[in-house]
Parts: structure tokens; sequence; C-alpha cells
């Protein structure tokens, strides 16, 4: 797979998220459409990306150039240095929409699989009475991110928590030590797209926000310490260069029947 190189990758979101809200002109129906790229494998060769609105619902979507979801990680029997497939949707929203702190990085929602750990203790996803060994099964995550040069040169990182510290936190954090949310809301998988319904108390803040889309693999720091978790490759960014044009589509109960 081409990567993006990481430095590109972090310029371009937070010069993105200074202008985000005149960065929107283009897209398709406040969707963001891409060319297929003959470098890109097919499950992560993102063509369309996008998230709409429908009464107190946010549905996040992307589709790729083949079968989304039919590729995940190799199992390497250990959690240092393990792997995270993620398809991802960078925004502009404050963190504290979700329920971290506020201003604490760019907030990002994402679809994951990594099959030697489990990051969603409350939630049995492949439905053998167990919460503790599905890591592997696509899920979905609220993340944080920021620049750490211990990740690589420019590179971006899933922030970490001090020892000691207690910043704010949504209900659903599983407990590791990194500003991630697993809240449980199952994503869907039909050919070349991925989609999830994520519900809002205030629909209108994601209505007012932008977004790109992402896909990336991330890895856990052979140390397992801080950072503990490191973008590690970019396979494809929706706009090219991560500028944020998505317009979210508010849709009326009447779209989704035409």
């Amino acid at each position: 797979m081409k990567a993006l190189a990481l430095p590109l990758l972090l310029a371009s979101i937070l010069s993105s998220l200074a202008g985000a809200a005149s960065a929107h002109d283009g897209g398709h129906k406040g969707g963001i459409a891409s060319p297929a790229a003959q470098g890109v494998k097919a499950p992560f060769d993102i063509v369309h990306t996008r998230i709409s609105t429908e009464g107190r619902i946010a549905t996040f979507g992307m589709t790729v150039s083949g079968e989304a979801g039919a590729t995940r990680p190799a199992k390497s029997g250990k959690l240092a240095g393990s792997t995270v497939f993620s398809y991802v949707w960078p925004t502009s929203l404050d963190p504290s929409t979700v329920g971290f702190e506020a201003k604490a990085g760019i907030l990002a929602f994402a679809v994951t699989s990594h099959p030697d750990f489990d990051d969603t203790p409350l939630f049995d996803e492949n439905g053998d009475g167990r919460p503790d060994n599905d890591g592997d099964v696509w899920h979905s995550h609220w993340v944080v991110l920021q620049p750490d040069a211990a990740c690589g040169r420019d590179a971006l990182k899933v922030v970490d928590i001090p020892e000691g510290a207690k910043p704010r936190l949504p209900k659903t954090w599983p407990g590791l030590p990194i500003l991630i949310d697993s809240p449980g809301w199952a994503p869907t998988f039909q050919r070349g797209t991925v989609e999830v319904r994520v519900p809002f108390d205030d629909i209108g803040v994601v209505e007012g926000g932008a977004f790109d889309g992402v896909t990336a693999a991330l890895r856990v720091n052979a140390s397992v310490h801080s950072p503990l978790l490191c973008v590690a490759d970019v396979f494809k960014v929706a706009s090219g260069e991560l500028s944020l044009p998505g317009k979210v589509e508010r849709r009326r109960p009447t779209d989704a029947a035409r």
C-alpha cells in the first residue's frame, strides 16, 4: 500500500481545523468523492466519504473500490507492536462534543479491527459470552489525536493520559490510558460500504462540522508505553490533502425512501 507522508497528513489536518468552516466548498452532496487509486488495496481505497443526519442520528459512511472490511490485521500473538486497521472520519468537532476535555486534540470517529487485544469491555461483539476476546470484529471508537515525535517525524498518536491525571472522559471509556471511547455502535458492511449510526443529544453541533475520510494502520508501541498507539501508515485520504472539505448532509425522512 502506498502511504501518504505523515508530515503532509499532520500539516494538512492542523491547518484544516483552523479553516474548516470555509473549507467545504467541494464534495458530492456534502460528501467527498475520491478517484480510485491503483496503489491502494481495494478494501481501503476510498471513493466516497460522507456524514449525514436524520433526526438526532448521524450516519458515518465510507465507500471503497473493493469490499469494505474484507482485510484485517494478521494476529501477532502479543500486544506490543500489534497492528490496528481503521476507517477514520477526522472532524472539526471539539472533543468535548462526545465527553472528552475541550480542545484536547483532533476528534475522529473510527471503525477498527485488531486481533491481538480487546478494547470494548462493555460489549460482546462476537456473541460468545465473553466481552474480552473480540477485538478482531470491526467495531467503533471515538479517538482524540495529537502529534508526537516519538511516533515518527510529524506523526500522530491517540493522546495518552499521563499517570495520575484525571481528565474528563466519556462514560464508555474502556479504561485504557489514552483518549479513546468505546460506545458500542456496531458498523454495518455491505459490499463496498461501511456505515455506523451514531446518536447525538445535540445534532446541530454535528451539522455545523466538517470532516474528511482516511484509511490507515495504527501500531501499539513495542514497549506498550507512552505513546501507546501511533498512526503508522496512511493508506488513503479522501480529499487527497486532508483539507476537511466534507459538509454534513441533513436528510429529511423522505430522503431515505428515494
